[in-house]
């Protein structure tokens, strides 16, 4: 019956419906809420299959919520589903979401909100039937302003028409779509997992048992102190400045030293950069940044104020009307050139930092938002014209990252973004199709890891990471697959990255560990090969190592051939 079509969903698609960062968790929950239980109106919710079509009061609804009882006009749908679907029907219609009237409001009228509103009223409508756009933002921002918070059913009374109708066949032709992305997805990881066995079996000379074990840290200490810059040929953010404020783009980059060792001559460190993700923030990689300093990397942070846990927070109080400006697009890798550009002029002044940096040796490495800036660091430009052919329907788009890519349409001609002293990137479940797509990918010529999750439903795996991988030129490519990782299995966690917010675990997925210390072997080796120029650390860089490491939670695959021709057609 309808009320069980949340476990439907969960037992056929194999992969857990997963609410997201920032704005995505709010875009998610209200996706989830009215997809999964359709069953909604003011007065009377009309569900309609075809030319059949059925009623029942909301009323009755309430009384089950409340109460638990099922009266007559509940029990005719009832007696199709079992004791714990209709229990989750009960949870569903008082799950409560935390979330003001000013907060919610300002989502649903950004433009990501209104692209999902637009999908939604494709299935929930009001009893005109006309689309249900507008009703449902009404409802939504009236149930959060409500005392009885925002919950599905208080939607459904503040829903402002008599009736809401229900087209189940549009949600089911949403729910095969959905269907056929998992499947997809699914059918590619195992191709990845079956190319790993087999580059795997022509690996028999390397003993990777007896290698240094990667996941541990290092021999260096450190020292970490904090920069602020301010990049004055830059907009100030939010306007004129603040009194006493420099104008310009200001933010803050966290710098860890790694110190000299005992004996050791002094000589310039190779850098590494991590670019935080959207809704972020310069704690989020915390643990990664500590390894790679452990290795005597000089580790760079920034914080890209357009775009962080700030701007999110900014958002959904109220101050901003976007989650990231089409702008961040472009100012998120200028934040990375202008702090190497600051940092070459410091080195040359600045007696805690002469001679400690090797700025002609930078690795970027990026989650998410800052994969795509670290892709983008490397060589690969913002491709407008594949934007404007992947960005036609994003109101039938299942693809949650398209939502923020396609805002680059707003965006005029920019030069090349490519910075010549990065020399190898890591990009962590990055974005790609759009803003860069298959030309821009091949114009990389520096070693690339793309790291991809198999369970990523922000920026799922196929489109965004393993297509995308078979495009690349550059000889010293790879990919990882974290075989049942999400968007969020490698952030650090709250009780570390006090700017993220929080993610429960049902979001971030099972085994979070597991992935970071993927994510600290796989970094350590990457960057020490290329970066740092020492070869030695090439066998670590193998399907033999990695199927080394892997741990069952959350299998780990590793390949340096892949084909279109192998992956499931589109």
């Amino acid at each position: 019956m309808f009320g069980s079509a949340k476990s439907l969903v969960r037992s056929n698609l194999q992969i857990k419906p997963q609410r997201f960062n920032g704005w995505l968790t709010v875009a998610v929950s209200l996706s989830l809420a009215t997809i999964a239980l359709p069953t909604r109106a003011a007065e009377r919710i009309y569900v309609s299959y075809g030319l059949l079509e059925r009623s029942i009061p909301v009323e009755s609804l309430q009384t089950y919520a409340s109460s638990g009882l099922i009266d007559e006009e509940l029990k005719a749908y009832a007696q199709y589903a079992g004791a714990s679907q209709l229990q989750q029907l009960r949870d569903a219609l008082l799950a409560k979401a935390d979330l003001s009237p000013v907060a919610i409001s300002q989502f649903l009228y950004s433009p990501q909100g209104e692209i999902l509103l637009k999908r939604l009223g494709q299935v929930i409508q009001p009893e005109s039937r006309l689309t249900g756009f507008k009703a449902l933002r009404a409802a939504l921002i009236l149930a959060a302003a409500d005392g009885d918070g925002l919950t599905l059913l208080n939607v459904l009374r503040k829903f402002p028409t008599r009736g809401i109708r229900v087209d189940v066949q549009r949600s089911l032709d949403i729910l095969d779509s959905l269907n056929r992305m998992v499947r997809q997805t699914n059918q590619a990881a195992q191709t990845v997992i079956q190319q790993s066995t087999q580059e795997l079996s022509g690996q028999t000379n390397i003993n990777v048992t007896e290698l240094p074990d990667l996941r541990q840290r290092g021999s260096f200490g450190w020292d970490k102190s904090t920069l602020t810059l301010v990049d004055p040929s830059r907009p100030t953010l939010g306007g004129a400045p603040q009194s006493g404020q420099a104008p310009g783009r200001t933010y803050p980059v966290d710098l860890y030293l790694p110190a000299v060792l005992p004996g050791q001559p002094l000589k310039p460190a190779p850098v590494v950069v991590i670019s935080h993700g959207l809704g972020s923030d310069r704690n989020s990689f915390l643990y990664l940044a500590h390894q790679l300093a452990s290795y005597g990397f000089a580790v760079l942070v920034p914080e890209h104020p357009g775009s962080n846990a700030k701007q999110l927070a900014a958002l959904l109080n109220g101050i901003a009307n976007e989650v990231s400006e089409p702008t961040e697009l472009v100012d998120r890798p200028l934040d990375i050139t202008f702090l190497l550009d600051y940092l070459e002029k410091q080195t040359q002044f600045d007696p805690k930092l002469k001679g400690r940096l090797n700025l002609n040796q930078v690795g970027v490495i990026g989650h998410s938002f800052g994969g795509y800036t670290a892709l983008v660091l490397a060589g690969a430009p913002i491709n407008l014209t594949q934007l404007g052919r992947t960005c036609q329907d994003l109101e039938n788009t299942l693809n949650l990252s398209l939502l923020l890519q396609c805002r680059g349409l707003a965006l005029k001609p920019t030069p090349n973004l490519r910075d010549p002293r990065v020399k190898a990137v890591v990009a962590i479940n990055p974005f790609t199709s759009a803003i860069l797509g298959a030309d821009s990918l091949a114009q990389i010529a520096v070693p690339t890891l793309s790291i991809s999750s198999s369970a990523d439903t922000v920026a799922p795996a196929l489109p965004e990471q393993i297509q995308p991988f078979t495009t690349l030129t550059t000889a010293q490519k790879y990919l990882a697959l974290l075989d049942g990782g999400t968007h969020f299995s490698a952030i650090d966690g709250p009780e570390n990255g006090q700017g993220i917010l929080p993610l429960p675990p049902e979001v971030v997925g099972a085994n979070p560990a597991v992935a970071r210390r993927y994510i600290n072997a796989l970094s350590t080796a990457f960057f020490l090969t290329y970066v740092a120029n020492q070869p030695d650390y090439l066998p670590y860089l193998t399907a033999a190592y990695t199927s080394n490491i892997s741990e069952i939670p959350m299998p780990l695959s590793l390949v340096r051939q892949l084909s279109p021709q192998q992956l499931p057609s589109p």
